[in-house]
């Protein structure tokens, strides 16, 4: 039992993913920031944006997520067991299946992209379709370097190397900031959607080239060879049909999104530049504590009660530093929304007017917010498990009513009501949150069946949520005493930042130093 309980405390190992991701986010902040300037919310935009949706997607099925969930619970037993040589083998056999079924998919994504885009990106025709399909062929490339990367990064990430691998792709946005800054001003449009194509394709290949001679430090006995038959790559593999299918249909949803949205010009623009913004707490925050969580929730040994005890241990603690830090973000994005778009894209090709649609498609968002990166951390837990089939019913559920949903939401709901149809884009983030909530419940529901209930605490929650509230009442307070101005960027930043600070200072007396604590 002792050894189930010895693995170290992942707190630390958390913040060295969030910090490396908070970096990797400020730099694609500024990068959004000079894109939205250049380019608005134009028909380029909309291409260049769909476009980067497809090889992304290639990325995400292959990459870290799915490698998260299928190698790293193998190779970090492998690791706790010393057995190197083996764990080299397991990293060489899955980096040569990485490495063949990528560039397979790649060369067939590049002749089909025109297939693709017809399916993906309905609503775009003419040259700007013709737009699309260029961009994308010169996008799909650069995926199989973020694959490679995600590789690396499930080495890494086994070893307890997590600022690396999370740091690296501001390499991959100061690349691009570089091209927009050149170009952006002496470009139109379609030139500079063309130029940052081929620059994100440069940034993919630094960001591989970067971790790869760390990873060979810690791999000395790496061996690169389609080893299918050793036992251990046969559960990766396993596991991998699940996690793939589960992430896919997580993407599909994704992808159903800005299907619906490609219709309605600038659609797809804005509602990637929203999610820069919606995805910062789900991955700074949920996808933090759920990376560093799964290699150590995978460690865990001893009979099926001790194991049980041990996670849900980790993942109460995993939970509570969740909640604390998504709930402000929640309520951030409900109430102070404009502050926070106009902060970060109001400037050149970007108006009022986007920032207004932006805020209620963040707004929107924030639905299922706290459902999303809790639903991580649960997620990790069954993959801890070796259970990957149970997430993947869950999100075949949530696809389903995401689909349904949002079609209401974009094609009917403004209709219905009587508004600009533009803002069915709002109703299709919520109607997403909305889906969210049910998977996150039926993720709940079935853990607790395997290990036991693990009650974050109705008091804990409350306190959070008064707390968050109450810094917002203040935030408006101070946000209807400032006089107008034309620049968004004193007005937010005189709201925002008394916010963050008033919650930090009044929320969870467990997160902060005994001298700055008010509660408790």
């Amino acid at each position: 039992m002792a050894q189930a309980i010895k693995a170290p405390r992942s707190r630390g190992a958390a913040g060295l993913v969030a910090a490396g991701i908070f970096l990797s986010r400020i730099a694609g902040f500024v990068r959004e920031h000079y894109f939205a300037k250049y380019m608005g919310s134009s028909d380029a935009a909309d291409a260049f944006r769909q476009a980067f949706r497809i090889p992304n997607f290639l990325q995400t099925l292959f990459g870290e997520g799915v490698l998260s969930a299928s190698f790293i619970p193998v190779y970090a037993e492998l690791l706790a067991r010393d057995d190197e040589e083996e764990a080299g083998r397991v990293a060489g056999a899955v980096l040569a299946i990485l490495g063949l079924l990528t560039s397979v998919l790649v060369l067939v994504g590049v002749l089909a992209t025109p297939l693709l885009i017809d399916v993906i990106a309905y609503g775009f025709h003419g040259a700007k379709r013709e737009l699309t399909i260029r961009l994308v062929r010169i996008l799909f490339p650069g995926a199989g370097f973020l694959v490679m990367s995600a590789w690396c990064l499930g080495i890494l990430n086994s070893h307890r190397r997590f600022f690396l691998s999370y740091s690296v792709p501001v390499l991959w946005n100061f690349i691009i900031i570089g091209a927009l800054l050149w170009f952006g001003p002496r470009s139109g449009e379609d030139r500079i959607a063309f130029v940052i194509s081929w620059a994100s394709v440069i940034g993919s290949a630094v960001q591989f080239l970067v971790q790869l001679p760390v990873v060979l430090q810690l791999v000395p006995v790496l061996r690169i060879a389609l080893a299918i038959h050793l036992p251990n790559v046969r559960v990766v593999i396993r596991n991998f049909g699940p996690v793939f299918l589960s992430r896919g249909v997580v993407q599909i949803s994704a992808f159903i999104d800005s299907m619906l949205a490609s219709p309605l010009p600038g659609g797809v623009a804005m509602l990637g530049y929203v999610t820069t913004i919606s995805g910062l707490p789900v991955s700074l925050f949920g996808m933090s504590v759920s990376a560093s969580e799964l290699p150590e929730m995978s460690r865990a040994t001893g009979d099926d009660a001790e194991r049980a005890a041990y996670l849900r241990k980790r993942l109460i603690g995993g939970l509570r530093r969740i909640t604390f830090l998504v709930i402000p973000s929640v309520v951030g994005f409900l109430l102070l929304g404009d502050e926070i778009i106009g902060l970060v894209f109001q400037s050149g090709k970007f108006t009022v007017s986007d920032t207004v649609w932006g805020w209620g498609i963040l707004a929107g968002s924030a639905v299922g917010l706290l459902a999303s990166t809790q639903g991580r951390l649960y997620s990790s837990a069954f993959y801890a498990l070796k259970d990957t089939r149970t997430p993947l019913r869950f999100a075949i559920i949530r696809i389903c009513l995401t689909t349904a949903l949002g079609y209401l939401s974009v094609r009917h709901l403004p209709m219905w009501i009587g508004i600009d149809p533009r803002w069915g884009i709002a109703g299709l983030t919520a109607s997403a949150g909305v889906s969210g909530w049910v998977e996150f419940i039926l993720l709940r529901r079935a853990l607790g069946r395997r290990i036991g209930a693990e009650p974050v605490g109705t008091r804990y929650l409350a306190r959070l949520w008064i707390t968050a509230l109450g810094a917002a009442g203040l935030a408006w307070g101070i946000k209807l005493a400032l006089p107008a101005m034309a620049h968004p960027y004193l007005p937010a930043l005189a709201t925002l930042i008394p916010y963050g600070s008033a919650y930090l200072l009044l929320a969870d007396p467990g997160q902060l130093p005994k001298r700055f604590r008010v509660w408790g």
